[in-house]
């Protein structure tokens, strides 16, 4: 049996044995600059004003978004659990009303080169994150990339942010398009969910859902479903502009209000998936060795 073998019947048999109570939601994007990070912020705070334990694993490689809107720099990464042996735990730095942060770090790129010692350690590690959290949001690289599509294909529950602008449209159809042509993905196992940011009504959101779907219908045969939309809002953009975080910043404002309806409506739907996002990643990258 060769190493790569040995180190996916690690991953089978850890999944086999872990049934999440956990939600796991992935935050992505077909680029940047459209508010997936800020989403995933204004998310957490609203799943903790719910009384939900809330953890956020960053994902985006040499980006930063998160802790600079949390005002943290975390002392420990995903590396440091993998090659320095640090707990989980001790690699979750807390943000403003308790929310955990995970920084991915470099850690990330190199999955695919773990030993089976590592990747048990690793697996191991990420399972106690049930015990942890009641919702982990991983928030992805923006664009197309293989870690990108790792994150997407290893989730049960996927957030596609784009906003109203062809570029953002198109590249959200690219993105989609690059998920259902790799042959790890499945399609019922995934449901990917369309926030609509930076609209000017309801209707424009609706609009946006309509030609993404209907592109994705047409030519991938596949859906992707609505979720919500946040409104262009000059609160919003004073938070982005001072790297804030608006559900903190104004509470009552329009956007904040429309990420707290976001936040309801996925809590009141119950994630029915015989996978955990993280654990299942993983096997996906070892299964590229």
């Amino acid at each position: 049996m060769d190493q790569a073998q040995q180190l996916r019947n690690v991953i089978k048999q850890k999944n086999q044995k872990n049934i999440t109570n956990a939600k796991v939601l992935t935050i992505t994007s077909g680029k940047g600059g459209v508010g997936k990070s800020n989403t995933a912020v204004n998310l957490a705070i609203q799943f903790r004003r719910m009384g939900k334990r809330v953890i956020i694993f960053d994902a985006d490689i040499g980006l930063a978004n998160v802790e600079v809107m949390f005002g943290t720099v975390p002392e420990y990464n995903l590396s440091d659990l993998i090659y320095q042996g640090k707990s989980i735990r001790e690699i979750i730095t807390k943000g403003p009303e308790g929310i955990g942060f995970i920084s991915g770090g470099s850690g990330i790129v190199s999955l695919n080169n773990l030993t089976r010692d590592q990747i048990d350690y690793l697996v191991r590690s990420l399972q106690q994150l049930n015990d942890l959290t009641d919702v982990l949001i991983v928030d992805t690289g923006a664009g197309i990339s293989d870690t990108v599509l790792e994150f997407v294909i290893a989730s049960p529950e996927v957030l596609l942010i784009t906003t109203p602008e062809p570029s953002s449209l198109t590249d959200s159809y690219s993105l989609v398009k690059a998920l259902y042509k790799n042959p790890n993905f499945v399609q019922n196992g995934t449901n990917i969910r369309l926030i609509a940011n930076k609209v000017s009504s309801a209707e424009e959101a609706r609009a946006v859902y309509e030609k993404l779907e209907q592109v994705t219908n047409k030519f991938l045969g596949g859906s992707i479903s609505y979720l919500g939309m946040v409104p262009s809002d000059p609160n919003l953009e004073r938070a982005v502009r001072s790297q804030k975080i608006v559900s903190l910043e104004a509470p009552t404002s329009r956007a904040s209000k429309a990420y707290e309806l976001i936040a309801k409506s996925l809590m009141g739907q119950r994630q029915d998936t015989y996978r955990w996002g993280i654990s299942q990643l993983f096997n996906h990258f070892v299964n590229k060795c």
